[in-house]
């Protein structure tokens, strides 16, 4: 079993910063991408930052400039730096890892954190 565990949520005013972190535990063979998304009230899900187990990262244009998505491998845990923080940016976060399990060693399977929630004020 695999749980992704997110930290880092919280009120913050706008222009200010933030950084959410998520580690995964459990019964990991190896961790592939990982991702944060974002989903706001009255809005879709959408991804915010995708960043693949050799670092390369990948961003929404909305965030692309202000956010900065990070890993480390050995603590199998990524961050998600948000600067500049705007209003637009409230949503509840959420990461997701793409995560090869012990007991299969070759399956891959999309695990996701509970979610934690950024407010930002004006």
């Amino acid at each position: 079993q695999v749980q992704l565990v997110e930290s880092g949520g919280g009120l913050v005013q706008a222009g200010g910063s933030l950084r959410l972190s998520c580690a995964a535990s459990g019964s990991i063979f190896s961790i592939n991408a990982m991702g944060w998304y974002r989903q706001a009230p009255g809005k879709q899900r959408e991804l915010v930052a995708t960043i693949t187990s050799g670092g390369r990262a990948n961003y929404a244009d909305s965030v692309k400039g202000r956010f900065t998505i990070s890993r480390d491998n050995a603590k199998n845990t990524v961050y998600l730096c948000m600067n500049s923080l705007k209003p637009e940016d409230t949503a509840v976060y959420y990461c997701r890892g793409t995560i090869v399990v012990v007991t299969t060693g070759i399956a891959e399977y999309d695990y996701w954190g509970q979610g934690t929630q950024v407010t930002v004020s004006s």
